[in-house]
């Protein structure tokens, strides 16, 4: 601490009591400006002037219309900088944002890209700040840091807060309306229609209610008009959602169309266990409820109450003692 104190007062003495964030503020500008050329330069895949060449006459062979599209999406040649260059994470992150409902090409570069300019953006706002306060008063150095970096921080993580809990919203509601959604598909098939208009119909009439869900069946109605495997859309749609329940119907779906069972004798069966794990989350959240009552209870009613009772007792010990003293 003697070093750091020292050090600070250093610093202080050749650059005024703002010395410390302009150090700081001057280190970062050098490394963003020596950090751009070597990002700028680094050298082209071999064969990346085949591919830049496979992908002209495939955007030719397109035609217009999907030039203009390339052309429209602005952060496209800012690929490079806003998307994990890892196959790995780049797949791990398309699935998150399709999770939170994000089903844009370009999601995962605006999700990026956000996170640059909130991050950037606070951080300016943080300096800002931090500056004001110096100039009003004797600020310490770790206030100014905490002033500076903090907001900066904050920024950067806001998208993904923002992500995670549109993610935990589209899971709850499709939770939620899972076993709606199976009695009506099972009332369809039994009353005649094909396991693809069912799903269609479910599409169309759960929209209202629960248009996560709806919007799920109906890519997978979609995709199977478009002429795709039913089985093949059907895992996609489970890995898309993430959610345990979709992923086992899926499995009973697949697995009745395999050994040739009924398919409304399936969805019988199953749509009795979602009411019945529906009933089971319902009374698990009623008998958390008398912890949580009780924790309150003792939070915001035995303080006051003690208060009541004691304060006077306390007060009047206080006054005879004064009196006596």
């Amino acid at each position: 601490m003697e070093m750091i104190e020292k050090l600070n007062a250093m610093i202080t003495g050749a650059l005024g009591p703002m010395g410390p964030l302009l150090l700081v503020g001057g280190l970062g500008l050098v490394m963003i400006v020596l950090a751009l050329p070597v990002m700028l330069k680094r050298q082209k895949d071999p064969f990346a002037k085949i591919k830049e060449q496979a992908k002209a006459r495939e955007r030719a062979a397109a035609g217009t219309a999907l030039r203009r599209a390339e052309k429209a999406d602005k952060l496209e040649k800012f690929a490079g900088f806003l998307e994990p260059q890892d196959e790995g994470q780049l797949s791990a992150s398309r699935l998150k944002m399709l999770r939170a409902g994000y089903k844009s090409k370009s999601a995962v570069r605006m999700f990026h890209f956000a996170q640059l300019v909130f991050g950037l953006g606070s951080l300016a706002l943080g300096t800002i700040y931090a500056l004001v306060l110096s100039a009003n008063g004797d600020v310490t150095t770790q206030m100014m840091v905490l002033c500076t970096i903090g907001p900066g921080a904050a920024g950067y993580y806001l998208p993904i807060y923002w992500v995670n809990k549109r993610v935990k919203e589209r899971e709850g509601q499709i939770v939620s309306g899972f076993p709606d959604a199976l009695d009506l598909m099972l009332v369809c098939v039994e009353a005649g229609q094909s396991l693809d208009q069912s799903i269609a119909r479910v599409a169309k009439e759960t929209k209202a209610g629960y248009p996560a869900l709806a919007e799920e069946f109906e890519a997978v109605s979609q995709q199977v008009k478009a002429g795709r495997e039913r089985v093949a859309v059907l895992k996609e749609m489970a890995e898309r959602v993430g959610v345990p329940d979709v992923a086992s119907f899926v499995t009973t779906l697949v697995q009745s169309a395999t050994f040739g069972t009924s398919i409304a004798e399936a969805l019988r069966v199953y749509s009795s266990e979602m009411r019945d794990k529906r009933v089971m989350r319902a009374e698990e959240k009623a008998n958390v409820l008398p912890t949580k009552l009780t924790l309150g209870t003792m939070l915001f009613t035995v303080p006051p109450l003690m208060i009541i009772l004691i304060g006077p007792s306390i007060y009047g010990i206080a006054t005879q003692l004064g009196g006596g003293g």
